[in-house]
């Protein structure tokens, strides 16, 4: 299904990563030995299985013997799959229990019951792909915004999306905010954050990254990444997680919506 990717992980030793935010809705379906322990940037602790919208400050999660299949839901299908908007999740946790109720029971027991990373995958994308065919779907203009402000890499201004779309500025930031969840200059901003945090964890320069980017100057592009990160662009391009996520999802990618 278009606007899904999945990853495998298994920890069998102790964990504690750094989860930077990304322009998606994220699942975390464990199945492992656990628990799966996250950190979020309030103070709060989540345990098991989650869905966390758009996050501030990133995540920090942490375990031994854990194991767990996660997801990146498009904001464009996010609603459909999981059955309520984005706009309820943005800078939250929440078990998957509360929206899906036995449901996510019944996912995690099959997961348990297979054992390979294919069938895990295949049970999941099945799962995922029924549940967005039965829910509704975003105006085509927000669709086709939010493939805009991804395709330029976060580089487009809210004035050329509304003129393309023939909607007034008002109009556009009322239709994708109450669909997607953020509003179309926070959206713009996030995935151009998470095209420079990648290109500095490929060790690309802070300067260079700054200037292909769009951002004004150096300090423009460090005051949007402890912004969204929480830490410096040193210390997020340092993480462990940029380095497992760039590993990691390509290889399952399906067409980002």
């Amino acid at each position: 299904m278009p606007g899904i990717r999945l990853a495998g992980f298994r920890a069998v030793g102790p964990a504690d990563v750094r989860v930077v935010p990304h322009p998606a809705i994220t699942l975390v379906l464990e199945f492992g030995n656990g628990p799966l322990v996250v950190d979020v940037a309030s103070g709060r602790q989540r345990r098991g299985d989650l869905v966390a919208g758009y996050l501030h400050g990133g995540l920090r999660v942490r375990g031994a013997g854990v194991e767990c299949l996660q997801v990146r839901l498009s904001p464009v299908i996010a609603r459909a799959v999981l059955g309520v908007a984005p706009a309820e999740l943005d800078g939250v946790v929440v078990a998957l229990e509360d929206l899906w109720g036995r449901e996510a029971v019944r996912v995690r027991e099959r997961l348990g019951e297979v054992s390979s990373w294919r069938d895990r995958f295949a049970l999941v994308e099945g799962f995922l792909a029924g549940r967005g065919a039965s829910g509704g779907s975003v105006d085509g203009e927000v669709a086709w915004v939010w493939g805009r402000i991804l395709r330029s890499c976060g580089r487009v201004r809210v004035e050329e999306l509304a003129g393309e779309v023939g909607w007034s500025r008002k109009r556009l930031w009322q239709r994708f905010r109450g669909q997607v969840g953020l509003g179309p200059k926070r959206a713009a901003r996030l995935v151009r954050f998470d095209w420079a945090v990648h290109r500095l964890a490929g060790g690309v320069g802070v300067g260079r990254v700054a200037a292909e980017g769009g951002y004004v100057d150096q300090s423009h592009l460090h005051r949007d990444v402890v912004a969204f990160s929480g830490v410096t662009p040193v210390a997020v391009a340092g993480g462990q997680w940029l380095a497992v996520d760039d590993l990691a999802w390509p290889a399952r990618a399906v067409s980002p919506l």
